[in-house]
């Protein structure tokens, strides 16, 4: 089957962009790893960032501002400014389509607190707000004939003179190699913190799919070093105590009982606070028991369920135990608002740098930050679309691809692969997670090199063809281990403090080193890594990435 626009990612980035894609007379398709209602954005329980009076300049001034100083010099203020303003926009069109946000007393759309922000400006469900905006999105993707090709893990894309042609897939329930032509395409896979497997909110299938072909296919990534570490996961199952629980009033404390942060500051400044008391050997615990039950149960009821089932926690009476777990990776593919160097290829959501994050996200900006900049990829993907032609497909990586299935079929392993991917994540909490340095970057990156060239042995123990898990999760294992050294060696480069990159030896930021990394892979396993130029370079740059 052919399509005017595939969109590789069933999140809110991916449901935006395809819907935007959507005409009356051309084909679209939402390719997805697994099931449709598993991503990421269905997970974000926390609230969508928005102003809703378009015309209240000085509340979306404070909304620029704010992302801004949480990007730490690193934002694009053009991009900040492009989707602070959409905002109110997309709310009103996520309205429309049918998500019901809570509502106030006056029956307007009701806002909360989250960190980093100067005014209450997140709207929400409960404490579900991701999980619903995705059902109304799924709902919409459908009505408008958009067609799901659910259980496809991406493996490539193909071009040709540096133009889009399609996708190369396995079609998970027989194995089987596959290529999606297309006239353009649309990378919103999600991002990559599900490297730091144990140590993460994500699951660990978010390991940096998108990064990895698009470093396979020549492209440039940026800001990989940036991985925001949320200050409060569950300390036994991972699981995300949503930054709800501190906009609603909920405190931090420690196993003395004292308050040690101010509970809505950002979350790289939360997160290491907490790391600090733990390091003393002090527990910390979030602290609901001063809120209502009746407050708790109809503001943070997911919370509550989960806190009970999970953890045998009553948090109207009990102290919860929570840690910092890796949630959201800032970093991502080289984009100028979607468009990147080669050409009818977009990208957005997690997967993408569009220059509104920077150094650290600011709290509420992530379902914004996809639904906004999906909507801008749609319907560059759909204006690109029009009037082409379909491209010749290069079916010589569609015959590599193949024969590398067959290889990892083929042979017999000794090793075990998910013993791999543990210690994978082990190695990049404790070397390079929320506190690193030259030694402990040197360590990692030595270990993930070794675990590279391991991964190329591995093989299926089950060698049937029918929904074979564990050639997906070898596949993943080095998709992870491409895009952690990259993360590695942007962390390496950055010799200093600043946003969610902490060095022990450079603690403070230094001006000179205010402008991101870039990383190209020269080929298997040699990387470029250099800073972004300033001025006229990065202007010229800019112009060739427009399409």
């Amino acid at each position: 089957m052919i399509y005017d626009v595939i969109v590789v990612g069933g999140g809110i980035a991916g449901l935006m962009a395809a819907i935007e894609a959507k005409s009356s007379t051309n084909k679209v398709a939402v390719l997805t790893k697994g099931n449709l209602f598993k991503s990421n954005s269905s997970l974000a329980s926390g609230g969508i960032n928005a102003v809703l009076n378009k015309n209240n300049s000085d509340e979306i001034d404070k909304h620029t501002y704010d992302t801004y100083k949480s990007s730490f010099g690193l934002g694009d203020k053009k991009a900040i400014s492009y989707m602070c303003h959409k905002a109110p926009k997309i709310m009103q069109k996520l309205v429309e389509y049918g998500v019901e946000f809570d509502k106030d007393e006056n029956k307007r759309i009701a806002q909360r607190s989250f960190g980093g922000g100067s005014s209450k400006r997140t709207c929400f469900v409960g404490d579900k707000t991701g999980s619903a905006i995705m059902q109304v999105l799924i709902k919409k993707a459908k009505s408008l004939g958009i067609t799901f090709l659910v259980n496809n893990f991406v493996l490539n894309i193909t071009s040709l003179d540096n133009r889009v042609s399609g996708v190369v897939v396995i079609r998970r329930f027989d194995s089987s190699v596959m290529v999606y032509p297309a006239k353009s395409v649309v990378l919103a896979g999600g991002g990559y913190a599900g490297i730091y497997r144990g140590f993460s909110t994500n699951a660990q299938d978010n390991c940096g799919d998108m990064i990895a072909i698009a470093l396979r296919a020549g492209l440039n990534i940026k800001d990989m070093e940036f991985v925001q570490f949320h200050p409060t996961g569950l300390d036994k199952s991972s699981y995300l105590v949503s930054e709800a629980a501190r906009g609603e009033g909920g405190y931090l404390v420690n196993s003395d009982g004292k308050r040690f942060v101010d509970e809505l500051s950002t979350r790289d400044v939360v997160s290491r606070a907490i790391i600090k008391e733990i390091e003393k050997g002090k527990d910390v615990f979030i602290d609901l028991r001063h809120l209502s039950e009746e407050h708790i149960q109809t503001k943070l009821p997911s919370l509550y369920k989960t806190a009970y089932t999970q953890a045998g926690i009553d948090i109207t009476k009990e102290l919860l135990r929570v840690k910092p777990l890796a949630h959201y990776s800032m970093g991502g593919i080289e984009a100028n608002m979607t468009k990147t160097k080669m050409r009818g290829l977009y990208v957005c959501g997690e997967c993408a740098v569009n220059g509104v994050h920077g150094a650290n996200r600011l709290g509420g900006n992530s379902l914004l930050d996809g639904a906004v900049f999906g909507e801008l990829a749609g319907k560059n993907a759909r204006n690109f679309s029009m009037n082409k032609e379909y491209l010749p497909i290069d079916y010589n990586r569609v015959v590599q691809d193949q024969k590398m299935v067959d290889f990892i079929f083929d042979k017999e392993s000794t090793k075990n692969f998910n013993s791999m991917r543990i210690t994978m994540g082990k190695t990049m909490f404790e070397y390079a997670g929320i506190h690193r340095s030259e030694a402990s970057l040197t360590k990692a990156f030595d270990y993930l090199k070794y675990l590279r060239r391991e991964s190329l042995t591995l093989h299926c123990i089950d060698k049937s063809r029918q929904n074979n898990v564990e050639l997906i999760a070898i596949l993943e294992l080095r998709n992870a281990l491409e895009v952690s050294e990259a993360v590695v060696l942007g962390a390496l480069k950055r010799e200093e403090s600043r946003g969610a990159h902490s060095r022990d030896d450079y603690l403070s930021a230094d001006d000179q080193y205010k402008k991101s990394i870039l990383i190209n892979e020269l080929k298997k396993g040699y990387f470029k890594v250099w800073y972004e130029d300033s001025g006229f370079t990065q202007i010229i740059r800019k112009f060739f990435t427009n399409q």
